[in-house]
């Protein structure tokens, strides 16, 4: 394939945004089963998992799509170590905010009947789940705060990669997405969010919902949004250029 064959471009509200497949990666951030599945660390704390469930079918288009045309895939995924030594500080905000009341590291009897512990490493509940489950190949980086590039190998691997442009599906919109797009976008990462393959529990439902704050700033000051049948559609124009 002659190399201006591997490029292409997906239109978006403000302006086209060109790609290279060669240097582009697709981004699944945290559809893991305690994000997603009703038995998980999410649900149990009485978090609306509905918006995020609803991104797993758009999401499974997407990595077919990506994958076909010679995307790399990097997933990302929340969890502690078992003593939760890793959580911060006992009374620091990543603990006392969030982790700790809606119950990170308490024992659940698992849908098999056995038990496993909320967002603790090697578990169950941070297991990608089924219908996103990733390839021999793909790589998987453990994050413990919010953004995916906070003391985490992420960056070294995806330079190593060659990855230049980063194409985000997954959740929470507002949160983890959010915060590793912005964090991504400060190392000189083109950033592309895909805002039918990113879900929000945090304001669903009101008329102007923290996804939709999200999906303008990404606009207006760190990327761009596009809807995944833009990406599929320029993903199909790259593979027939290639024939």
């Amino acid at each position: 394939m002659d190399p201006l064959e591997h490029r292409s471009s997906i239109n978006t509200p403000f302006g086209a945004v060109e790609f290279d497949v060669a240097d582009t990666a697709i981004l699944v951030v945290d559809m893991q089963n305690d994000c997603v599945s009703p038995d998980g660390l999410f649900a149990h704390g009485g978090i609306d998992i509905s918006p995020i469930q609803a991104v797993v079918t758009p999401i499974t288009q997407v990595l077919a799509a990506g994958r076909q045309a010679g995307l790399k895939v990097v997933y990302l995924r929340m969890g502690y170590l078992p003593d939760l030594s890793d959580t911060g500080a006992p009374h620091g905000p990543n603990w006392s905010k969030v982790h700790g009341p809606i119950g990170v590291g308490e024992t659940v009897v698992l849908p098999d009947g056995t038990t496993g512990r909320f967002l603790v490493r090697d578990t169950w509940g941070t297991r990608i789940i089924d219908e996103l489950e990733p390839e021999h190949d793909d790589p998987i980086v453990y994050k413990t705060r919010y953004s995916g590039f906070f003391q985490t190998e992420l960056h070294d691997l995806l330079q190593g990669l060659g990855i230049r442009t980063l194409i985000f599906t997954g959740c929470t919109t507002s949160v983890c997405v959010e915060s590793t797009l912005r964090d991504a976008f400060f190392r000189d990462y083109h950033c592309v969010l895909l805002e039918d393959c990113v879900g929000e529990p945090v304001g669903h439902g009101i008329a102007r919902s923290n996804h939709d704050a999200t999906l303008l700033v990404v606009n207006v000051c760190f990327g761009w949004v596009a809807r995944s049948d833009a990406l599929i559609s320029a993903l199909g124009n790259v593979a027939v250029a290639g024939m």
